[in-house]
């Protein structure tokens, strides 16, 4: 990184602004919200920066060279002027002190980062002065995701810090206390001003605390697309001991978890399976049974596919606290990205989600039902089985040029999405070597995807339709 971001105390201070003028105004406010004591340099003072005038903030009408700068802990140089910026630069290097430049990053030697302020917590957010516009943009996300509330739970903590400390003597446990306070209801609570109510379950959580209480998060970490990914998912991402995750979840998804989370791979793929479903069963209710909390982090929706109510079921006969996190199935987000609704007032009234992977000795699928022209058919995990679906679907009644789409890596940069007509399901499959994980939609609601793609991918678009 180019900048070490650090947060000092100033509260009395000496800082030295050199400049008197609208951008050392919006410099002076921030200082004064640290506590600062402020020292205004320059020939002439703008009317907004004399009115702070007083016992924080005082005023000089000199230029600099006239005054000494020993003593001060920073030295903010708010001119317009590079070659005055040069020498304040060359003063403050040689009396050790720390200088900003605003907007002349090669005379100083720290930046003021775009700021989130919810005081206790305060959120920094920099570019390296290389992109302002662009921190600005990204606080503003910022300032959207964290509540005004926060502020309270801050404080909150902050006064009940020494209490916590003495009745759990060691880090870890400190650590886990805190984070199942902070992710349950306290939030609300504390919100609504209801008081009494906030410290009667701190007091109730404290002493109930047990240190090898684990938990099981199950996730839905989307189609692939980290952006895709519920603030919900990312927070108990970041809250987890441990990680683990499928094979289709994205290392720009993995990276968003907490750093020092210990990751286990149980990744699936056709034909082969890493770690079979009962033993991953087992994995989590032996990491809950050892005081851990598991987010066990699943590609799409864990409740569509997603053998999610497999692993509650283990985690519940185990008697653990589980939650469960939605995300997006790949049904939603993969059509969404190849510009393909799923229903269409004019095409398709309802859709059936189904999978092309059954139990062995599973019943058969209702092909009738699964045949009928006017909905949208997603098919997951069917490239295998293609071959059967396209003759099972035309022998029941669907129509062998009924447009299709198979979306390989939907949502992705390197997504690549293929149409044609039923009857070439498993040649355009072969033709374009498309793997997994990749989505079958079959309906006339695939037709409208040449007009409606709206997301550019690295890959050229393929397009194998033929007239009828």
């Amino acid at each position: 990184m180019d900048f070490l971001p650090i947060f000092t105390q100033l509260q009395q201070q000496p800082v030295l602004v050199v400049g008197g003028g609208p951008v050392a105004l919006r410099k002076i406010q921030l200082l004064l919200a640290a506590g600062a004591k402020i020292t205004v340099l320059a020939p002439s003072i703008c009317a907004e920066v004399e009115a702070l005038a007083g016992e924080q903030l005082n005023c000089l009408y000199q230029r600099f060279g006239q005054h000494e700068i020993a003593g001060y802990k920073l030295i903010i140089a708010a001119t317009d002027k590079p070659a005055v910026n040069a020498e304040i630069y060359q003063a403050a290097q040689a009396a050790n002190i720390w200088i900003n430049a605003v907007d002349d990053p090669e005379h100083g030697n720290f930046i003021f980062p775009a700021i989130v302020d919810r005081s206790p917590i305060v959120v920094a957010i920099s570019s390296g002065g290389n992109a302002p516009v662009l921190a600005r943009r990204i606080r503003e996300k910022v300032e959207q995701l964290l509540p005004q509330s926060i502020s309270l739970m801050g404080q909150f903590a902050a006064r009940c810090r020494d209490q916590v400390k003495a009745a759990l003597p060691t880090i870890d446990q400190r650590r886990d206390f805190w984070e199942r306070w902070f992710s349950g209801p306290a939030q609300q609570l504390i919100a609504s001003g209801r008081q009494q109510a906030t410290e009667q379950l701190f007091q109730q959580q404290l002493a109930d605390f047990s240190p090898n209480q684990g938990e099981v998060y199950i996730v839905g970490a989307g189609p692939g697309d980290p952006e895709l990914l519920t603030i919900k998912a990312m927070q108990y991402m970041q809250q987890a001991d441990v990680i683990v995750h499928d094979g289709l979840v994205s290392d720009d998804i993995l990276a968003l978890a907490r750093r020092d989370a210990e990751r286990i791979s149980v990744a699936k793929q056709a034909g082969f399976h890493s770690l079979p479903q009962d033993e991953i069963n087992a994995l989590l209710v032996k990491l809950a049974q050892a005081g851990q909390r598991v987010c066990r982090l699943k590609g799409g929706d864990p409740f569509i596919y997603g053998r999610g109510g497999e692993e509650c079921e283990a985690l519940a006969a185990a008697d653990i606290r589980y939650y469960v996190v939605p995300g997006v199935t790949a049904a939603a987000g993969c059509a969404a990205y190849a510009g393909i609704p799923l229903t269409h007032r004019d095409y398709a009234q309802t859709v059936q989600l189904v999978t092309g992977h059954c139990r062995a000795n599973g019943d058969e699928p209702d092909w009738a039902s699964l045949a009928k022209a006017r909905q949208t058919l997603v098919v997951y995990m069917g490239l295998i089985n293609s071959t059967t679906l396209t003759e099972q679907l035309i022998s029941h009644g669907r129509d062998a040029n009924t447009p299709v789409a198979i979306v390989e890596n939907g949502t992705r940069p390197e997504q690549r999405s293929v149409t044609g007509t039923l009857e070439q399901l498993p040649a355009l499959i072969n033709q374009h070597q498309l793997s997994s994980p990749a989505l079958i939609i079959i309906g006339e609601v695939v037709a409208l995807a040449s007009n409606l793609q709206w997301f550019h991918t690295v890959a050229a678009k393929h397009s194998t339709t033929e007239a009828a």
